[in-house]
């Protein structure tokens, strides 16, 4: 093989391999981002811990809605928990609308260096919910704070962390907003 076709050749595996890997970037991305809890991102976990200290945090819950027509609240504003303990918290949501309303919610937390420690048991985020119209919904989040965040020297003083959950139309959506017109002869 002629040092041409070497050269055509890699050009177009190059090319493959980046394609590849730009449709791979945000699953990697997410993926990255809940094991190590970058960018705020909470992790799942299997357990809560055995360990609990005589430290608190107070918990704030934030809701957010994008482009749908339904509201989203905390039943409180805040907790106040021990680090290592067990906490859970319930959230509304109401379908306003006369449709069906396809959503997931999406979150994080803040501080972004209380990510690693701010873990979820349970949670109705991770997963498509629909929401018959006038529906109301109850979903629990039950969560823990990491013994690990007193003593990790970059997130030590954080005393407060906020839970921010944020819902957003998913597939079906559209489909329910914008319903296909009937086909075939009415009867």
């Amino acid at each position: 093989m002629n040092r041409k076709n070497l050269i055509a050749i890699a050009c177009v595996f190059t090319v493959m391999l980046m394609t590849g890997a730009a449709f791979a970037a945000v699953p990697l991305y997410q993926l990255f981002c809940q094991v190590t809890g970058f960018d705020g991102t909470v992790k799942r976990a299997e357990v809560a811990p055995d360990k609990v200290l005589d430290e608190t945090v107070l918990i704030r819950f934030d809701t957010n809605v994008r482009g749908l027509p339904m509201t989203f609240r905390a039943e409180q504003v805040s907790q106040r928990v021990r680090i290592g303990e067990t906490g859970i918290a319930f959230f509304n949501v109401t379908n306003t609308s006369d449709r069906p309303i396809h959503a997931t919610a999406a979150y994080n937390v803040v501080p972004e260096r209380a990510g690693p420690y701010f873990q979820k048991l349970q949670c109705f985020c991770f997963e498509g919910q629909v929401i018959a119209p006038g529906q109301t919904m109850k979903f629990p989040v039950q969560y823990f704070v990491a013994p690990e965040i007193a003593t990790d020297r970059e997130s030590r003083g954080v005393r407060e962390i906020t839970l921010s959950y944020t819902f957003y139309p998913t597939k079906g959506a559209q489909d329910a907003a914008n319903p296909a017109p009937a086909t075939g002869a009415a009867a």
